[in-house]
């Protein structure tokens, strides 16, 4: 797909990005998927937060 996962998976770092946005808990995550591990989830925050890193602003907008 081109997209960053989970290595060994086929979860993307989005998909997890995405259920955690949407309020879901690790726990739920873990539960949801048996192949994940909390040190996969945490480490799929980090990618994220480190491919967001850079010398840009983004404007969020907030409901």
């Amino acid at each position: 797909m081109g997209k960053p996962v989970v290595r060994g998976t086929r979860i993307t770092v989005e998909m997890i990005l995405n259920k955690l946005a949407a309020g879901e808990t690790i726990d739920q995550i873990l539960a949801a998927h048996p192949r994940l591990d909390r040190p996969a989830v945490l480490a799929a925050i980090q990618f994220g937060a480190h491919a967001l890193r850079a010398d840009v602003l983004y404007r969020l907008s907030v409901a």
